[in-house]
Formats: C-alpha cells, structure tokens, sequence
C-alpha cells in the first residue's frame, strides 16, 4: 500500500534562515520528509539565499490494483459510495461496484444491498462513518499543474471557479463476498 521514493531535489534556503541549523532549515522546507545526504550549499550571485542539493526518501501512498482495503464510509451520493481511510479521501465505489442488487435511497442518502435469504428480504443500509472492506479495481492521475487563463476567462472575472479535480483517485468495488460493510460479515 506505501511504496518508498528516493528523490533528490535542491532546497533554497533564504537569508533570513541561516541562524538555524542547516538541516533543521532544510527538514522544514521539505515538509516532514527525511533528509539522508546533503550536498554543498551554494549561493548564486543576485540571490543571498542558500541553495542545496538533498537526497532524501519518503513514503507514498499507492495501493496495488486488487488490493483489499479497509475504510470508513465518508458518504453516499447517486455517483456511488464515497470513502476514506483518514489521510486520503478520494475513494469512489460506483453504483455497479456494490453488492447487488443495490438502490440508492433518496430520503436518507445512502446505499441499500437488498440481501435475499430463505426468510425473506433484508436492507442493509451504508451508512456514513461505517467501516468497509472494498478491493481496488482502478487508479486515476489527473496532471492538477496550473495553466494559463483562457481567453475565455481572461475577459469574464466573474464566473464561477471551475470545480477543483482531485490529482489522484482509486476506483474500488464491494461486488464478491466479504467485501462490504464489516458489520455484515461478523457473526453474531
């Protein structure tokens, strides 16, 4: 599910920094990201600020494909189920991905597995904060990288703001036995 990433990048380091530490100062500019070999700093004429090549690793987010996971329902909409796993948000479950046969209800905005057994017919609700068990059946980058205006844009100000894409999702899928809520699985 995290994969380590070796990078190396250069770091400036503004003037106003050099009281500190180099390291510290670097280990901010990272943002929490393990610093492991520094190279020699430089300072290029016009800019007083210090700049250093780091090498350093950290550890990212990417799940394999039909890798199980295990979430909490963040909320359900016609577009399907919506989860998260607390540090990253950008999970959908489509309508033909859920238990079926599955309907979406209105009134109370959830999904609803109409589980058929010999006693009859049974709702079982997903309900927002439960705990699900889906696989992941597909993964989406989307270059999120800033652009120029239009000229569209550039001559209309007050339009509304395009609606902000996510730059990573996975696509997952609760259709096989015991994927699903936890809390449908457990015996009692």
């Amino acid at each position: 599910m995290f994969v380590l990433v070796e990078m190396v990048d250069t770091v400036r380091i503004p003037p106003w920094q050099f009281e500190r530490k180099l390291n510290d100062s670097i280990a901010e500019e990272l943002n929490k990201k393990l610093a492991n070999k520094l190279e020699d700093a430089y300072v290029f004429p016009g800019d007083g600020a210090s700049h250093t090549k780091v090498h350093f690793r950290y550890v990212v987010f990417h799940p394999f494909l039909d890798e199980i996971l295990i979430g909490k329902i963040k909320g359900c909409s016609p577009e399907g189920v919506h989860v998260s796993l607390g540090f990253f948000d950008d999970i959908l479950i489509p309508p033909e991905s859920l238990q079926q046969p599955a309907k979406f209800d209105e009134a109370e905005q959830v999904w609803v597995w109409e589980y058929e057994t010999e006693e009859g017919a049974h709702d079982l609700y997903m309900d927002t904060g439960e705990e699900i068990r889906f696989r992941v059946v597909d993964e989406s980058f989307v270059d999120t990288s800033p652009t120029g205006p239009s000229s569209a844009e550039a001559t209309s100000s007050s339009e509304e703001l395009p609606k902000k894409e996510a730059p990573y999702t996975l696509v997952g899928s609760i259709s096989e036995p015991g994927l699903g809520l936890l809390s449908w699985w457990t015996s009692s």
